[in-house]
């Protein structure tokens, strides 16, 4: 993902869908995939993700996906670029502790940019560290709880974890936002064919 959660996504699953993480600690775990409040976002952004919700058309539904993740990585500020950069490099070069200590900054330095919180979450996961890759989760959720790539994260996190149930519904929600994205609709299948299995 340059779309990060695009980027974090793929690490774990594909196409438009991970942005990857968390064995969830007890408290977010059973809280599943609900979000606190948004950040209000604007109209384009909104305009965009009402775009996805109706768009049944894959190939279309991806371009749209693509353009979102082009807004919600758009930090406004040259440093918080100029950081975001220096963490992709080491990030690129097994850096892992100086892509950490500039992800830091930019949580730091602009708490609002959700971007920041998924990159880290991703360096976290990458890194074996889940807990925090949860965290950081639901930091980008509590700013945009629209984030295919974040929910598709904490699906994959959640079924890594054995919580079917709560992956499942995370899914579910992830599908509300991006409902053309084959990949989530076949993990949601998936998942409910294996529950349904284990009732039986």
């Amino acid at each position: 993902m340059r779309i990060t959660y695009i980027r974090m996504r793929r690490i774990v699953l594909t196409s438009a869908l991970l942005a990857a993480f968390f064995a969830a600690p007890a408290a977010l775990s059973q809280q599943g995939p609900q979000a606190a409040p948004a950040v209000v976002a604007d109209d384009a952004l909104d305009t965009l993700f009402d775009a996805l919700k109706r768009e049944r058309d894959p190939g279309k539904a991806r371009g749209l996906a693509q353009e979102i993740m082009t807004e919600i990585s758009a930090s406004g500020s040259a440093t918080i670029d100029l950081l975001m950069q220096w963490a992709a490099t080491a990030i690129g070069e097994k850096r892992n502790a100086a892509a950490l200590d500039f992800l830091d900054q930019v949580t730091l330095l602009q708490p609002d940019y959700v971007e920041g919180w998924n990159r880290r979450a991703g360096l976290h996961y990458g890194m074996g560290d889940k807990r925090k890759s949860m965290a950081d989760i639901n930091q980008v959720l509590q700013r945009e709880p629209r984030h295919f790539g974040a929910i598709a994260g904490m699906a994959a996190i959640l079924s890594d974890a054995g919580q079917d149930e709560l992956a499942l519904k995370a899914w579910q929600r992830y599908l509300e936002v991006y409902p053309a994205d084959r990949d989530a609709q076949e993990a949601a299948i998936k998942l409910s064919e294996k529950l349904a299995g284990s009732r039986t």
